[in-house]
């Protein structure tokens, strides 16, 4: 009865039986042991027909907690014996991808390290934690491997830091699924030629990428001109606008220097103004009233200006009106904006394109800060594997269901 109860409990199906149950008491374990019928023949992967039993070699599985006990499988594993006279160990259906864990342990490993660092994962399921990092990157290798993209055709890209300095790791998104579909370390020219290979490799040939939003890195540009030849470049809208911000503030420090008025005003001139408290917006309607003889002031014009062209929909128009915006900041004396007009004529087209194709890194730059709060929890990661894992788990959308019938389908 009790053996009957514990097959139905762990699926354990024809031929695979429950041959005894053992609890240590002292230690907290439960051992179940499992045989296979007497006189079973076993198929094997790759190879026709079914096979004798040549001998076997008992191996034990880490399975999930029988309450709060620690469940392991001991398994008495069949090696059978192919016509060429080879002999093969035949790995049980309940096996896990790793060895030592079963199919349900590793999907419980999975579900818990999209939610917490491998260290609070490994307190949880009493594994070490490199030995659930194992598990995760072994799935996500696996899922990589196994994932196609002929229908990717716009792309996001952006650069991650990956440490203190200057170490980044670039990751390359579809901009219609949102799911990251690449990363790689780096931030060169080189990061999109690898990006290309790899989409040709999975079923999406580097002339299908019609579109690709990025920032406005040279290398980015002439990776993407290179290797993504039928992309049209859009420099994301919230780029430019982050430009025109930052120079309004350094407008501000300047000005500061000689205008006290100006100190703690910095978020009051960077914050949306319909998210103003009242008396932040009685402050900044009584600088703008002052704008003949602020130039913070007028700094601020220019970026609402510039956020007010953006929204619109008509290329012509917004290639028109954005000339204009060049021609007055350049005519001003507000120093820092003038850098963002230089900038802006340098890379018009694919700020134009903006007005078209409407494709943001914004969704990308909330899974950086995703990515970033994973970090800081587990105090950094040093390994580039352990990064693209990382990624991957929170952003990838893998389709872990594929290898392991336990683990939960992308959403």
């Amino acid at each position: 009865m009790t053996a009957k109860l514990f097959e139905a409990a762990l699926g354990i199906a024809d031929p695979w039986t429950v041959a005894s149950v053992e609890f240590d008491e002292k230690v907290k374990t439960l051992t179940v042991r499992i045989d296979f019928k007497t006189g079973t023949r076993f198929s094997l992967s790759g190879h026709e027909g079914s096979h004798p039993v040549h001998d076997t070699v008992t191996k034990t599985y880490r399975h999930l907690n029988f309450f709060q006990h620690e469940c392991h499988l001991q398994v008495r594993t069949p090696r059978v014996k192919l016509p060429n006279g080879s002999v093969r160990l035949v790995e049980p259906d309940f096996a896990g991808r790793l060895n030592g864990f079963t199919l349900l342990f590793e999907a419980l490993i999975l579900m818990l390290a999209r939610q917490m660092p491998f260290a609070a994962v490994s307190r949880i399921v009493g594994e070490s934690p490199h030995r659930v990092l194992a598990v995760c990157q072994k799935y996500v290798e696996m899922a990589c491997g196994l994932a196609d993209y002929p229908e990717v055709t716009a792309l996001a890209i952006d650069e991650t830091s990956r440490a203190r300095g200057h170490s980044y790791v670039t990751l390359a998104a579809d901009a219609d699924a949102r799911r990251v579909l690449f990363v790689t370390e780096g931030r060169d020219a080189k990061t999109i030629g690898r990006l290309a290979q790899y989409l040709g490799e999975h079923g999406c040939p580097a002339q299908n990428i019609t579109s690709a939003s990025i920032d406005m890195s040279p290398a980015f540009i002439a990776g993407v001109t290179q290797h993504l030849p039928n992309a049209r470049i859009t420099f994301d809208k919230f780029h430019v606008i982050g430009h025109a911000s930052t120079a309004l503030d350094q407008m501000r420090r300047i000005e500061q220097r000689t205008d006290k008025s100006l100190k703690g005003m910095r978020w009051t001139l960077l914050k949306d103004t319909a998210r103003l408290k009242p008396q932040a917006a009685a402050d900044l309607d009584a600088l703008i009233a002052k704008m003949t003889v602020k130039r913070t002031a007028r700094a601020w014009a220019y970026k609402e200006q510039l956020r007010e062209i953006l929204q619109r929909k008509q290329i012509h128009v917004v290639r028109a009106m954005l000339k204009r915006w060049c021609n007055c900041v350049m005519r001003s004396k507000v120093e820092p904006m003038k850098e963002v007009a230089r900038m802006i004529r340098t890379h018009m087209e694919g700020i134009v394109a903006w007005a078209q194709t409407r494709q943001t890194n914004g969704f990308l730059e909330a899974i950086n800060g995703l990515f970033q709060a994973a970090k800081r929890r587990a105090r950094g990661f040093t390994r580039i594997d352990t990064i693209r894992t990382v990624i991957f788990l929170i952003a990838g959308r893998l389709d872990f269901h594929a290898i392991n019938p336990h683990a939960g389908q992308p959403t």
